[in-house]
């Protein structure tokens, strides 16, 4: 197939086909008149891409995760190890999050529990004066 065809059936622009291609991630064989001819692998291979950039995988480790091009063969230890380390960074990311999320919950509360009559000035050094306080209390609390 060609590319036009190629970018209707996988929903990306040709440009974006053309920026895998030149980075080695999939392969067009050049017809005689200059054009790039595909076939059905290159676009399973694009689901491949598309769905592991989604993931956070880097173009690099896209790279690493396809198919052995001389081998025709998928590197089977090598795959395993790298989504293995990409839900542990998952995993991190989304502890971490957590972790965001909770703190930003905490001076939400704070600014929403103002007391009654406190200028928002002074609200804003109390909730401040709190965040500043809040590492040396979790430091406290691992001890």
């Amino acid at each position: 197939m060609k590319i036009g065809e190629l970018a209707k059936r996988s929903g990306l622009a040709a440009s974006r086909i053309r920026f895998y291609e030149a980075s080695g991630l999939i392969s067009a064989q050049r017809q005689a008149n200059g054009y790039r001819e595909y076939t059905e692998q290159t676009l399973q291979t694009l689901g491949i891409i598309i769905c592991s950039q989604q993931a956070g995988f880097s173009l690099e480790e896209i790279r690493n995760l396809l198919p052995d091009p001389e081998a025709q063969s998928w590197r089977h230890d090598e795959l395993l190890a790298s989504l293995r380390r990409k839900v542990a960074e998952i995993e991190a990311m989304q502890q971490r999050l957590a972790q965001s999320k909770a703190h930003l919950l905490a001076i939400i509360d704070g600014v929403e529990s103002k007391p009654e009559g406190m200028a928002c000035s002074a609200n804003a050094e109390r909730v401040l004066a709190s965040l500043q306080d809040e590492p040396a209390a979790a430091l406290r609390r691992t001890r």
